[in-house]
């Protein structure tokens, strides 16, 4: 891994002025960026289709199994963001970016040839591994080919896809499942990804590799299979139906032990996969406890919200990917507005406020039952959604204001690392949940099945299915109630954020901002 800086002189033959050449280099990042961040919430609204999909006999598989086609995606991708950075400097950013597209486009093809849920998750895993080295190395691209004094303009054009992407994605994944099937919401990366391949072969300009520091593959060998063991145990206790079951256990207990060891290791090496050392910046803790926290609750929370539509409303993919969008569109309202107000206010009197929004409206997800109007649903998510552009980006920029330049990278990193391992772990236990209360009704699994399969309701009693779709309501609420828990301690580290302005770091002792790596 790379934890140096690339210093980008302010080059004076540099147009001020958003030119071709660069916007050329910002049409391949930004189709990568999209192929990248759609695949994060397109799958989603799937998950009950993987459900009966990969079952057997017509017996539907665990929520917290499928759940596993989110969860091994973002673990990929936390996997590879501390690769990215060592592997530019030694191969180049063309060549890798390329690479990249292709491990992607591989992946999603591999995707929707997959036979069993086994097989889903494990193409999955290779399309994360291309997916997580394409933004890193897509703002690298570009901070190189604008310049220090152009990147905010270009950095506004790359934030298009992260706005964009909570809102289309479940769509575009609903769409696709509806008039096709469940194999076209991967399919459909290959003729973009061919599109982005052939587009960054002729527009990126060719670099010289340059070797940098060692990589540190003992954190790596440590850190991704204890986090997967752990959370492969958890979501485990469903099935086995209790904590102590060897299944259970073991794998959890490996798991811890081999992140506790990454801990201690962490702090030998020179350049360590991940730099725990940066904790002692007290600003950077907070602000990585707090997102942790936020984005576990809320991005696991998330995933459950097509699921109620289709499993206990009976709505089709598409009707439950249009009914969530209204939370995307809150956050692409208030995601530029906050990203402005960190620049002129401090993050203690910016983030609170979107974390009170995102309880709002968590809030009123935990009193949904199987009959609330649709309306009251989405205004609810779209407040979630306030709150969600109020907080997310606030967070990360804050941290990096903290810290000097020659730490940004390894900063950026640890903030990344943080943000997927949390998205890991918030999905796992969120699902393990749903999937506990859901298998504590015997009512709630045929009534939900009535919804797909009409011909059921001839032979279930009319009050069974009401009252079965009942507790399937019910247990969604009983999850929400512990994502909204989560939110509610968010509160607590986010009360130490900083309330008064403090001067950026960013600058080198020549004013020249760095360039952030990975």
């Amino acid at each position: 891994m790379t934890d140096s800086v690339v210093d980008v002189p302010d080059v004076p033959d540099l147009p001020d002025h958003i030119d071709r050449a660069v916007l050329k280099i910002a049409g391949v990042v930004v189709i990568g960026a999209i192929m990248s961040i759609l695949d994060i919430t397109v799958v989603n609204v799937a998950l009950p289709t993987f459900q009966t999909v990969f079952g057997t006999r017509g017996d539907p598989i665990a929520y917290s199994t499928v759940a596993w086609s989110v969860t091994a995606y973002t673990l990929a991708l936390a996997t590879v963001i501390p690769m990215t950075g060592w592997a530019a400097d030694r191969f180049g950013t063309k060549r890798l970016y390329m690479t990249a597209i292709f491990l992607f486009v591989s992946g999603s093809v591999l995707c929707a040839t997959a036979w069993s849920i086994g097989a889903l998750i494990g193409f999955r895993v290779l399309q994360g591994l291309g997916g997580g080295m394409l933004m890193p190395l897509g703002m690298t691209i570009m901070t190189r080919a604008a310049g220090p004094h152009r990147i905010g303009r270009l950095m506004a054009i790359l934030g298009v896809p992260m706005l964009l992407g909570p809102i289309l994605g479940p769509i575009i994944g609903g769409y696709l499942i509806q008039v096709a099937s469940w194999h076209w919401i991967f399919l459909i990366n290959a003729p973009i990804g061919l599109i982005a391949f052939l587009y960054a072969w002729r527009v990126l300009p060719r670099d010289s590799p340059e070797p940098s520091e060692s990589f540190d593959f003992l954190g790596m060998a440590l850190m991704s299979p204890g986090l997967a063991l752990f959370l492969f145990g958890v979501s485990s206790i469903p099935g086995e139906g209790t904590a102590s079951a060897p299944r259970v256990w073991v794998p959890m207990l490996i798991g811890v032990v081999l992140m506790v060891a990454f801990v201690f290791h962490s702090f030998r090496p020179a350049h360590p996969l991940l730099d725990l050392r940066l904790f002692k910046n007290r600003n950077l803790t907070i602000s990585i406890i707090t997102m942790f926290l936020f984005v576990a609750a809320f991005f696991g929370g998330l995933l459950l919200v097509p699921t109620y539509f289709q499993e206990v409303r009976g709505e089709s993919t598409l009707h439950a990917g249009l009914l969530v969008a209204p939370q995307g569109i809150g956050a692409m309202i208030t995601m530029p507005i906050a990203g402005r107000l960190v620049d002129k206010r401090p993050i203690g009197q910016i983030v609170p406020f979107g974390l009170v929004g995102i309880l709002i409206g968590m809030f009123g997800l935990t009193q949904l039952t199987a009959t609330t109007p649709y309306p009251v649903i989405m205004g609810f998510l779209f407040v979630m959604g306030l709150g969600m552009g109020s907080t997310m980006m606030p967070l990360f920029t804050s941290a990096l204001k903290t810290l000097k330049a020659h730490e940004v990278a390894r900063g950026s990193t640890l903030l990344n690392i943080n943000q997927q391992i949390a998205s890991s772990c918030g999905v796992a236990v969120m699902s393990v949940i749903l999937t506990n209360h859901l298998q504590a009704s015997k009512l709630a699994g045929p009534a939900m099945a009535t919804l797909h399969i009409p011909s059921l309701a001839d032979k279930i009693p009319a009050a069974a299915i009401t009252k079965g779709l009942e507790d399937a309501a019910s247990a969604f609420t009983d999850t929400y109630w512990v994502a909204w828990v989560l939110v509610a301690l968010t509160l607590i580290p986010a009360y130490f954020l900083p309330r008064k302005r403090e001067e950026s770091h960013l600058l080198d002792d020549e004013g020249v901002p760095p360039v952030v790596v990975h």
